[in-house]
């Protein structure tokens, strides 16, 4: 397969597992690889093994919260994709990420594929 035919690769990281069921359900239906992580530490270690297309981070982890997540993401990949989701208003993200507020839907997450990852509708 080449980079052109590959599945995107996404990285979704949250401390619920209702939420990793719920988003890896709707990233897998618009035909993507998931990753999961409940944790920000297990997110680092996935990231850095395959960087992913897109990474999903929940705001409120265990430990190293999502924003400090994001911010450690953006320093090592400064171009990166990060879509924040969580139950906060989407004011409180933090502004140089893409918001995906939870209730998140179907149509929310491939709104975000087409907004974050051009090349998903030809993956």
């Amino acid at each position: 397969m080449t980079a052109a035919t590959e599945p995107v690769r996404i990285l979704i990281v949250d401390d619920s597992e209702d939420q990793l069921v719920l988003l890896q359900r709707y990233f897998e239906r618009a035909g993507c690889d998931v990753e999961i992580a409940g944790s920000a530490l297990d997110a680092l270690e996935l990231f850095r093994a395959r960087t992913p297309d897109l990474t999903v981070i929940d705001l409120y982890l265990p430990g190293m919260d999502g924003w400090a997540l994001a911010a450690q993401l953006t320093t090592e990949v400064p171009d990166t994709p990060i879509a924040i989701t969580s139950v906060l208003s989407a004011s409180h993200y933090p502004t140089e990420h893409a918001a995906l507020p939870k209730p998140v839907t179907g149509a929310h997450v491939r709104s975000a594929l087409e907004q974050l990852v051009p090349r998903w509708g030809t993956a």
